[in-house]
């Protein structure tokens, strides 16, 4: 049973991290899509890319067992903070959107990294 959780978690990582890189590099890029929902927030090309930066390094410190709390931490971070700020806007769809991430990363940190040896 252990080494079936295991696996699953192993999947569930990768379905994150490829999430994380999908939209850190679209946000890093500068998609017009990107600067289009940040800057209803007020928050500029720069902003954007510096919060790409910022889901790109959780999403490769997510990988490493070593940093796997703190990517874990960062993309939980960026979650709640583009969850705010949908909230500031009264937009409940788009936190809704943002929720299954959020579980999600929860979920990981639940069930560890599974090249972690557990005592």
């Amino acid at each position: 049973m252990e080494n079936i959780l295991k696996i699953i978690n192993a999947i569930l990582i990768i379905f994150a991290v490829y999430m994380g890189l999908r939209q850190g590099w679209a946000m890093a890029s500068g998609k017009p899509e990107m600067l289009t929902m940040f800057g209803k927030w007020d928050i500029q090309k720069n902003g954007v890319m510096v919060l790409g930066g910022l889901t790109i390094s959780g999403a490769v410190l997510t990988l490493i067992p070593q940093t796997f709390l703190w990517g874990n931490f960062i993309t939980a971070c960026g979650i709640l903070f583009i969850m705010a700020l949908h909230l500031t806007h009264k937009d409940l769809k788009g936190v809704a959107v943002e929720l299954p991430f959020l579980f999600l990363s929860l979920v990981i940190i639940y069930l560890q990294h599974p090249l972690t040896r557990q005592s």
